[in-house]
């Protein structure tokens, strides 16, 4: 990891009127970063433009990081080096969850000439678990239940206290699975001020976007393989945290799902939304 240097006459080529450098062309700036928030790490992707431009003279992409002030949609001015590619997708990882990074890219060729950054993207790693089985609280109460994130009370997140399956008669769950008179799941939420929102059809639980604006209720919703859902919870310290569930499998007795949990407060980052802010 380093700091972020730009050479001066790098930077005043890339501003030139006809796009040369001191060695030849200024590569392209990467085009339309996006992002996919994962558990403890981040996944970049944008257009592979500097490429296409010049094949011969391309020698690769460099990825960059630093702090992000969600409040005030601001990146910090310190960067990173986190590492380069030759293909136009980058994994960031050893992150801390819930703490947003914001990230840019620049294109490099084989005379070292290097491109201005991309647009900046902001994004935030949150935990996620696949394949968790709760069951309908007609069927075992005991395993009916589902809390994104069980505080032990010192109000810092630790991995056990997260995704905890547990009776769907405690009023402390975020939400239970109900079986309704017609043999129906039921996604219902629990926990006082818990709330429901249909995200709609998706492939995975990677493809929740940012938390809907709007939507959500308290009357619970039919869960439905292959759907996701997102939750709008209260936290003790007046802030709202936001959860996933894509429903991976509905039965009689039981569905499975996948989760995923922002522990930043007040962020909706669940995952992806294409072009920086």
């Amino acid at each position: 990891m380093r700091a972020w240097i730009l050479v001066t006459a790098v930077l005043a080529a890339a501003c030139s009127d006809d796009n040369n450098g001191p060695s030849g062309p200024v590569p392209q700036i990467p085009t339309n970063l996006a992002s996919t928030s994962l558990d403890g790490a981040v996944a970049l992707f944008w257009d592979d433009n500097a490429f296409d431009a010049d094949p011969n003279g391309f020698q690769n992409y460099r990825i960059f990081s630093t702090t992000y002030d969600l409040d005030n949609d601001r990146c910090g001015g310190t960067w990173r080096l986190e590492g380069t590619t030759v293909a136009p997708e980058f994994v960031v990882g050893a992150l801390v969850n819930g703490e947003p990074r914001c990230f840019t890219v620049t294109a490099v060729n084989v005379d070292q000439v290097e491109s201005q950054r991309s647009a900046e993207r902001p994004d935030t790693p949150r935990p996620e678990s696949r394949n968790v089985v709760v069951y309908a609280r007609q069927v075992r109460d005991e395993e009916s239940g589902f809390i994104f994130w069980a505080d032990d009370g010192d109000e810092q997140v630790q991995r056990d206290e997260l995704g905890v399956v547990t009776s769907g008669s405690d009023a402390d769950v975020d939400f239970s699975v109900e079986r309704d008179g017609s043999g129906s799941l039921i996604l219902t939420p629990v926990f006082p001020a818990t709330t429901l929102a249909l995200y709609g059809d998706v492939v995975d639980l990677t493809s929740i976007d940012i938390a809907p604006l709007n939507g959500f209720a308290r009357p619970g919703l039919a869960a439905e393989p292959g759907r996701g859902y997102v939750f709008q919870m209260p936290g003790g310290d007046g802030l709202f945290r936001y959860g996933a569930v894509r429903t991976t499998h509905v039965g009689q007795d039981f569905l499975i799902l996948d989760w995923s949990y922002q522990t930043d407060p007040e962020n909706p980052e669940l995952r992806f939304t294409p072009i920086a802010r």
